[in-house]
């Protein structure tokens, strides 16, 4: 540096001007942006515990009044279901329920409300890409529908005593039918404009399908064309591998409905980056 530069810098330091600092780097994100991914990520989830009577505490009370209506209700004059007790063949069904009706629940409302609210910015501006900002969202709902589930489960059992008899089948399904609605929540989300839309897709698409998917009694016992029929509703796959995780009963097969789980994560997945990357109705 040259005796003029120092003095320069010496005259401002005197009067009290702090010398001029160089710029700072632009940092480097590299191919994924994991503190944003991660961030986002922890907002979701902390967005839903912060309301956890709510979001969680809520849906385990629901399932566990569902469970002591039909106990009491069916259970005393209603025989095994495939050599397996009525209670322990519902419970999973439950519990499944509300897995997914948490995980559509999360992301759904979470686009819906940062729309209406004008909060969309918050995510949309930072540098993270459309995949970043699914499995973000993704994630978080497949971690309330999780943590309700689990709740739930924890809470039936001393009643059920239900084990479980292949634990590969219970995370499998599980896990599948959380992101499968977690990603249907999101799309919803994208497409909805007000909150009554997506009470639509819950009453008359989400609630229907589970209700009609083997939840509180064997397919089997249906007449055509309604079993054929439910051979076509995906919760159905979703509710019947979940249940042969715990009790080792199925109705349908369990190949049919792994494929069926992997093709809606795939299909699913594409449309919920399609939709982030264009910014359908978030970027307008």
């Amino acid at each position: 540096m040259s005796d003029q530069a120092r003095s320069s810098d010496t005259a401002r330091i005197g009067d009290g001007v702090a010398p001029a600092r160089p710029a700072p780097a632009p940092r480097r994100i590299g191919a994924v942006n994991w503190l944003g991914l991660w961030t986002l990520y922890k907002k979701e989830v902390r967005r839903f515990l912060k309301v956890s009577f709510q979001t969680i505490l809520a849906p385990v009370a629901t399932t566990l009044l569902f469970m002591t209506v039909f106990a009491l209700a069916i259970g005393a004059r209603r025989g095994d279901v495939g050599g397996v007790p009525f209670t322990a063949f519902l419970a999973p069904g439950l519990v499944m329920m509300a897995l997914i009706n948490n995980a559509f629940a999360n992301s759904s409302s979470s686009l819906i409300v940062a729309k209406v609210q004008g909060n969309a910015v918050d995510f949309l501006m930072p540098p993270i890409s459309p995949a970043e900002l699914a499995v973000a969202f993704i994630a978080g709902a497949m971690t309330r529908g999780v943590l309700v589930a689990a709740a739930t489960a924890l809470v039936i059992e001393p009643f059920v005593g239900v084990g479980i008899a292949h634990p590969w089948a219970v995370a499998f399904y599980g896990l599948g039918a959380a992101s499968v609605l977690g990603m249907v929540g999101l799309i919803a989300g994208v497409w909805a404009e007000k909150f009554d839309h997506l009470a639509v897709i819950t009453n008359f698409v989400i609630m229907p399908l589970a209700f009609l998917s083997g939840t509180f009694y064997s397919i089997t016992i249906l007449p055509e064309p309604f079993l054929t029929i439910s051979y076509y509703n995906p919760v159905f796959y979703m509710i019947d591998g979940f249940r042969y995780g715990f009790t080792g009963y199925h109705d349908g097969n369990l190949a049919v409905g792994a494929a069926v789980i992997l093709g809606l994560n795939l299909v699913l997945g594409a449309l919920s980056y399609l939709a982030l990357r264009t910014g359908w109705r978030l970027k307008s």
